[in-house]
């Protein structure tokens, strides 16, 4: 259960307005009539374009929405010149428990898209641009990175193993999107994620029971493919989906710098799952910074203050944010 985090709202050093102008829930787009918005931040300093931070939220895929890092979000923009754009994605259990994991990435993808076509109507530089998540955000994030150049415009994910964005600019292709690099950034962010669903799937723990999040969001367990599909017999489709299958070696296609960080105490996402990811970037040769975050558990990040975990924005988040803002500084300014 979590303490409002518009408590947190009401304090001048997370959250001063003076320092941007907010276009709350912006709809970018309706993928079977379900409305995606974003909260985009503008800095009221008069300058031409600032570089631009995409951030998306955790929640195992499941739970919550934006809200969960507005402080977050609320912070970046009053301290530091970004534009930052709060972006909501489907969970799996929208649209009657229907939605599958390649449209979750999708949702994500097709943001991108948008952003890269609208954001200087915001001040924002599309040549400059940064995508963060916690959590199952970290994950997606990681999607964009690694994946991003695996788009179809038409077909079925299991024919053709790649990612339909939700939102595409008119005029535009699948080829146009790949040959273009419409979908790179300049730097990420990834915090405490988890980067392989191949596994726990094979397992039998991801769609079941075993996954306490169904549970949460009060939802019936079942394949994130649909139940036509699982891990067993179409490996294929769940590596397509899992970052750490789909790092790139850095002669073939070189990835932006990463900040990658975990948190000592976490028992959802553990160090030695991330470590395991950071590795593997390492052994394709791609830029990543590593950094864990000592006597701090799962969702440090998150708004407010959290019973359950302990957790508390403003004594645990603000010190990783600096962190996080003098990585990006350093690509980006």
């Amino acid at each position: 259960m979590y303490l409002i985090s518009k408590l947190y709202s009401l304090d001048k050093n997370i959250n001063n307005s003076k320092n941007y102008s907010l276009s709350k829930n912006v709809i970018w787009a309706s993928p079977k009539g379900f409305d995606l918005a974003m909260d985009i931040y503008s800095p009221t300093k008069i300058e031409d374009s600032f570089p631009v931070l995409v951030m998306f939220h955790g929640g195992g895929f499941l739970l919550r929405r934006k809200y969960i890092i507005e402080n977050m979000a609320q912070y970046i923009a009053s301290n530091y010149d970004y534009v930052v754009c709060n972006v909501d994605y489907r969970l799996l259990r929208d649209q009657k428990n229907s939605v599958t994991f390649d449209e979750l990435i999708g949702d994500a993808f097709g943001a991108m898209l948008w952003i890269k076509e609208n954001i200087t109507n915001y001040k924002g530089n599309r040549d400059s641009i940064a995508v963060t998540g916690d959590s199952a955000g970290a994950y997606i994030s990681a999607m964009i990175v690694n994946s991003g150049n695996k788009i179809a415009t038409s077909g079925n994910f299991s024919d053709h193993l790649c990612i339909k964005p939700s939102y595409v600019p008119e005029s535009i292709t699948a080829d146009d999107i790949k040959n273009k690099n419409l979908l790179d950034v300049q730097a990420a962010v990834l915090s405490y994620g988890g980067y392989n669903l191949y596994s726990p799937a094979l397992k039998g723990i991801f769609e079941t029971r075993k996954n306490p999040f169904w549970t949460l969001a009060l939802s019936k367990p079942r394949g994130i493919f649909g139940n036509n599909f699982n891990a067993r017999e179409n490996p294929e489709m769940y590596k397509a989906i899992s970052p750490i299958y789909n790092i790139p070696n850095v002669d073939e296609r070189k990835l932006p710098p990463q900040f990658i960080t975990s948190a000592s105490e976490d028992r959802v996402t553990p160090v030695h799952a991330i470590e395991e990811y950071v590795k593997a970037l390492g052994d394709a040769g791609q830029d990543a910074t590593y950094w864990e975050y000592k006597d701090q558990r799962h969702a440090y990040l998150d708004s407010g203050k959290t019973f359950l975990s302990g957790n508390d924005f403003k004594r645990d988040a603000i010190p990783a944010l600096k962190k996080i803002m003098n990585f990006l500084n350093s690509k980006l300014l």
